[in-house]
């Protein structure tokens, strides 16, 4: 390039090199807050360490960490079927998810609870106490559905809307108490709150099956032994009378064990068919609301089972409610789940007629009492709990006493059902000996004066 005053000089700019510092690498991440709510962002940093560092310095914990457009590993596309393999692939898988599974055993998910609630009050993220606890669990459907859950919280969403997605597991009262814990943010105390109510509602469930074992045993003993004597034993001893005694009258009650010996040999199949026809029109009554109102009003009349079922009813009644409204959850939810997991359409029509009261403003006292299905003394304390403020724990407190009425009942039936039960055998047994016995003496006494 040459100038006006004729002095040239030559400028090359490529002989410019300007260094600058490469970019720091962009990393996105996944990371809890004190509450468990996740979020998700891109931080520049030299390394991974360095990222991690800058999270928890922010307060959050970390769960996924890594750098902005890496590559995905691709998967190898399955091996292509023949028309009849796939066939064949697709009637196993069909097979498979039929017999597979659905449920839990109620310990399985109480041992669950307890363990992520233990993990989350040491400090451990949500997200990676369900990992672990994902990677020790035995269960094959708990393994899996917890596995689903970690994964649609690292998706973005709530722990309680995880949960929702397998109502199979986890009904409605529990999915409701951990979102009242996530909104409080003591999401650890209402998971120690919701193991301690499946302990003590297994606990009350468990002495109820108790008190049913011992006679149900003890019935189902009379029965096959009354059986096996009319079928096996009657119709020899009808064989030796006829030889022995020709036309001679055999005593009442003797005819009349033939007679029923006789009937349920010839119409053994009519007496199956109305056993299982019995139980199967029962269980379809049950499905219907009419044919349950009477099923569970005559259940709690029963006149010796009827008061243990009422005990365990209000007791259940009183934890549920309890533990829903001391763990936040507004008080016209806690009461629909309540009715939903009486177990008694007769206590769930009460629970109702309590969430229009409420509903309307008025109190909890005056439904209960209205129903006849609640005592007194239970309408009272819930009336002062009401008056103080203090609802929740009274609610709790007719719990725990009704859970010690629970265990009276059970010694006091169990030790009235031993007797029953041994007289009521021997009384099936002794009718069926004493009818065989009477025409013997009969025979001996001829044979003695032949001799």
């Amino acid at each position: 390039m040459t100038n006006t005053t004729g002095v040239s000089f030559d400028i090359r700019l490529s002989s410019f090199v300007i260094y600058l510092p490469p970019p720091m690498p962009r990393y996105s991440y996944v990371a809890l807050d004190s509450r468990g709510q996740e979020s998700t962002g891109l931080v520049e940093a030299s390394s991974t360490n360095e990222v991690i560092g800058q999270l928890r310095q922010g307060g959050y914990f970390p769960t996924s960490v890594s750098e902005a457009g890496a590559i995905a590993t691709a998967t190898k596309s399955p091996p292509r079927l023949h028309k009849g393999q796939s066939d064949k692939r697709a009637l196993l898988r069909k097979n498979i998810v039929l017999l597979q599974r659905k449920s839990i055993k109620p310990k399985t998910l109480m041992i669950f609870t307890r363990q992520l609630a233990t993990l989350i009050d040491a400090g451990l993220p949500l997200l990676r106490g369900l990992g672990v606890l994902a990677k020790q669990e035995r269960d094959a459907v708990l393994k899996n559905a917890i596995a689903k859950v970690a994964d649609s919280v690292q998706e973005g969403s709530t722990f309680s809307e995880g949960l929702a997605q397998h109502p199979r597991l986890f009904n409605d009262l529990y999915v409701n108490m951990v979102r009242a814990g996530e909104v409080g943010g003591v999401l650890e105390l209402v998971l120690v709150r919701l193991a301690e109510f499946q302990e003590k509602a297994q606990k009350v469930k468990n002495k109820v099956v108790a008190a049913m074992v011992y006679p149900t045993i003890v019935l189902l003993l009379a029965l096959g032994i009354m059986i096996f004597l009319l079928i096996f034993i009657v119709p020899r001893f009808e064989t030796i009378f006829h030889e022995m005694l020709g036309d001679k009258p055999l005593p009442m009650i003797t005819l009349f064990v033939i007679g029923v010996s006789n009937f349920t040999q010839e119409h053994w199949a009519l007496l199956l068919g109305a056993f299982v026809g019995g139980i199967t029109l029962s269980k379809i009554a049950a499905r219907t609301r009419k044919g349950r109102g009477v099923i569970d009003q005559a259940t709690l009349h029963a006149p010796i089972f009827g008061d243990l079922i009422r005990k365990t009813s209000i007791s259940r009644f009183s934890r549920t409610l309890g533990t829903l409204v001391t763990s936040g959850v507004p008080i016209l939810q806690a009461l629909d789940i309540t009715r939903q997991t009486a177990g008694n359409t007769i206590v769930a029509r009460a629970i109702c007629q309590v969430h229009d009261s409420v509903k309307e403003g008025e109190t909890i006292t005056q439904p209960l009492e209205a129903s006849r299905v609640f005592p007194p003394m239970v309408v009272s304390m819930i009336d002062v709990g009401e008056e103080t403020g203090q609802l929740p724990e009274m609610l709790l407190k007719i719990a725990e006493v009704y859970d010690d009425e629970i265990d009276n009942s059970v010694a006091a039936l169990t030790s009235l059902l031993e007797p029953i039960m041994i007289v009521l055998l021997a009384l099936i047994v002794g009718t069926i000996v004493i009818a065989l016995f009477m025409p013997l003496v009969s025979i001996i006494s001829g044979l003695q004066q032949q001799g």
